[in-house]
């Protein structure tokens, strides 16, 4: 199995890239209600608004941060978790544990982390998402896209140079790794159309350009997961409710909903 078919696989079935969607789609819709080219709003500022509120919405579906659980106050953590929010992203938010997905920055750049892999932010411009140019990203993004990969080798310049010269150049590489296996989620979207774009991949340094990437995932190509609100064929929850007619439950992990449903908890 390849590194793409496994990341993806493992990542997909936890429900990170739906909760990776989630985010993006709430943050698109928002910033664009948000934007006004007759209040002075250039791309710009779009783009800032979009970044600042897709990472919190990350951070709200992976329970990171502010928006993480504090057991004995489950009205609060709600009231929270779902303040300025739309009555959409509330229905279609996917109900994910709380301690799925970590905070892992890098040198000061939003990273999310689940187990051993981590992922980081990176926009562009919509259509040149293959031509993404890390060469002209911050240094930790280029450090991300150095990163060596399991993926099968490509041809390239380095066919013809000795086993010494190949050592050397594996050497640099370790010197490069990570402490987390980092990948990129890249986004864009046309302020015009509206339309947007949402990849999960390994990015490739592409000094000189050419491809930025040894693989990548669309994750708006997978259908959106079900919402953390009750619909008619699921049971009716028994948690806190603070939406009328639209029960809701905190997240909790599996162990403790386990230890609550053997005890007679809700």
């Amino acid at each position: 199995m390849s590194e793409h078919q496994d990341v993806i696989g493992e990542l997909g079935g936890v429900g990170l890239l739906a909760g990776v969607r989630w985010a993006y789609l709430s943050a698109t819709a928002r910033a664009l209600e948000t934007y006004s080219e007759a209040d002075g709003h250039d791309t710009a500022l779009l783009g800032s608004i979009r970044y600042t509120l897709f990472r919190d919405r990350l951070d709200r579906v992976f329970a990171c941060e502010r928006y993480a659980v504090r057991s004995g106050n489950d009205d609060a953590d709600l009231d929270l978790l779902y303040d300025q929010l739309s009555e959409r992203d509330v229905d279609t938010m996917p109900m994910l544990d709380a301690g799925l997905v970590q905070r892992a920055n890098l040198n000061g750049s939003p990273g999310w982390a689940h187990g051993e892999r981590r992922f980081l932010l990176a926009s562009c411009d919509f259509g040149n998402l293959d031509r993404l140019p890390w060469p002209r990203k911050s240094p930790t993004k280029q450090r991300v896209a150095r990163q060596p990969t399991s993926e099968p080798p490509q041809p390239s310049l380095f066919e013809d140079l000795d086993t010494e010269e190949l050592a050397g150049l594996a050497m640099l590489a370790t010197g490069l790794e990570l402490d987390l296996a980092t990948y990129v989620v890249a986004h864009s979207l046309d302020p015009l159309s509206g339309q947007i774009e949402l990849v999960f991949g390994r990015a490739r340094l592409n000094t000189g350009g050419g491809q930025a990437w040894h693989w990548r995932h669309d994750i708006l190509s997978a259908p959106p997961a079900d919402g953390g609100r009750r619909t008619d064929d699921t049971p009716l929850p028994t948690g806190p409710n603070i939406v009328p007619d639209a029960p809701v439950r905190l997240r909790r992990p599996a162990e403790e909903r386990q230890d609550n449903r053997a005890s007679g908890e809700g």
